[in-house]
Order: structure tokens, then sequence, then C-alpha cells
């Protein structure tokens, strides 16, 4: 089953076209990673996906509308998206922070209501962060603030969570702690998680569908299995790799040993002895 998906969407920057004809479909219930080099395209597509940009043709559909033809309130009761390097306020707490997440549901200058304010609870409380509820998002080590800022994203009750690079910057435990948890969200909330992924294994670790992208175009879809392969990967990313299973999960790990199109008469050129005359 489809959460979303698009038609020949076109995609750019003023007069440049970085996205071309693109169709893709999103399952619902599953994490998909978008992965790609750098310059692909991939938080491009991330961004149009979450109504963050428009397409300058076709159409990403959600719940059988074009996105871009709902309005922003109708769509963020859908979709909540967490950008890359949020920052909030000096001296906004965890709470406040979460608290954002209930705007759509708020009419004018409203307050909190008691379901807020419960809704606002669980979210912290799903995140780990209860002990540092009132600690502003200034004081918290980055995983932490990573942690808030899904925290309201949860506190929207969409049923689709968009992520560009959630790991960036943080060391390898924070990154650990922020996969897990949204892991945790899929498996027992049932979360539609669609995120842009820089380390290939974490994407292979936590997604269970995969797009793999290269100058804005689907070069391979699918299972993990299916997509992390020494062809796919020389394609997209120009490396050669070693696959194996995951000792512990049996998906597949690469381990890059070379660049795909290194050229040995470089390294010649370098030695060649200058001649002097």
């Amino acid at each position: 089953m489809q959460a979303m998906h698009t038609n020949n969407l076109n995609i750019g920057y003023e007069d440049r076209l970085i996205v071309e004809d693109l169709n893709i479909a999103i399952p619902k219930g599953k994490i998909t990673a978008l992965v790609g080099a750098n310059g692909s395209g991939k938080s491009t597509i991330l961004k149009t996906l979450a109504r963050l940009m428009s397409p300058s043709n076709g159409t990403v559909m959600l719940d059988g509308k074009s996105i871009h033809k709902q309005s922003t309130k109708e769509v963020a009761k859908q979709l909540a998206i967490l950008p890359q390097n949020p920052t909030a306020p000096d001296g906004l707490t965890v709470s406040e922070l979460v608290s954002y997440g209930r705007f759509p549901y708020q009419r004018g200058f409203g307050s909190l209501s008691k379901e807020d304010r419960s809704i606002i609870q669980w979210a912290v409380e799903s995140t780990g962060l209860l002990e540092f509820k009132d600690r502003p998002i200034d004081r918290l080590s980055g995983g932490q603030r990573q942690r808030a800022w899904i925290a309201m994203a949860l506190a929207q009750q969409t049923d689709l969570l968009f992520l560009d690079e959630p790991t960036t910057y943080l060391d390898m435990a924070h990154q650990l702690e922020v996969l897990e948890l949204l892991q945790q969200l899929n498996a027992t909330a049932g979360r539609t998680i669609i995120m842009v992924v820089h380390d290939l294994n974490h994407a292979s670790r936590y997604a269970q569908h995969m797009v793999a992208i290269k100058k804005g175009q689907v070069v391979s879809v699918g299972a993990p299995v299916a997509v992390m392969t020494k062809d796919v990967l020389r394609e997209v990313f120009n490396i050669e790799t070693d696959i194996i299973p995951d000792p512990r999960t049996g998906v597949p790990l690469c381990f890059p040993f070379a660049l795909a199109d290194n050229k040995p008469q470089v390294a010649e050129m370098i030695l060649e002895p200058v001649k002097v005359s």
C-alpha cells in the first residue's frame, strides 16, 4: 500500500532542472531511505514530497489529492518534516518547542487545550525527554536536541514523518540514539518515515525500503538487499565495494575500497621525472 506517490515530477531552481520525470511511490508503514551522492537531488526530492518546494511540472499525490493544492494546515495534519540543522530561539525549552507541533490544530491565537497538553506530554515521554522537558534546547546534547525536534514532529500526530539527514554532525552514539528512536516509532506506532540518509549502512540497517538516486533519477528502488549491490553502488556513488551480510540482522553492509573510475595514468604522470633542458 502506498502512503504517497509522484507523477512525472520535474523540480528545479530557476532555469536549472534538478529532477526530471520522477515517478516514485512511498510505501505506507515503512521506513524509506533516500540515498545518493552529494548533489544527486535527494534532499530536493524530500522537500518537494513534503511541500517545502513546488515542482515545475507533475504532481505529488497524498491521500488521493495533489499535495500542492491542499492548504498548509491540511497538509500539516498529514505530514511533519524535520529539516537539516533546525535551530530554536535561545532559551526555548523542550516543552515549548514540542508545543509548536500542535499549531495545525489551533484556531487563531487559541491557547493549548487539555488534549494538546496531553499529546505534548506523550511526545516528550515517547522520545525519552521527560527529565529534560523544562531545559532550554541550547543546553541539550546533539542527540537530545534531535529527539526534541522529533518530539515536536510527533506532537503533530501525522502518519508521515520526513527527516533530512537527521544524524548529520552527531557522533556515533547519538546517531544510533536517533535512528533507534525512529525505528521504534515505526514499529510501535506504524509511522511512515521518509528520510535522507548519508550513511549507506545506516540506511540498510534501519530502512525497509531504499531509493538510490543519481542526478535526479532513480537508479534502484526496493528492499536493502536489492539496492545495496556492487553494481548499484558503482553506478550511484562511483565506488567499488565489498557487500557482506550483517552478522546480527542479515541485511547487506557495504565496505568501499576504491573509486570505480580510478585511473592509474594519473599516478604515472605524477611519478614521471621532470626533464631539464
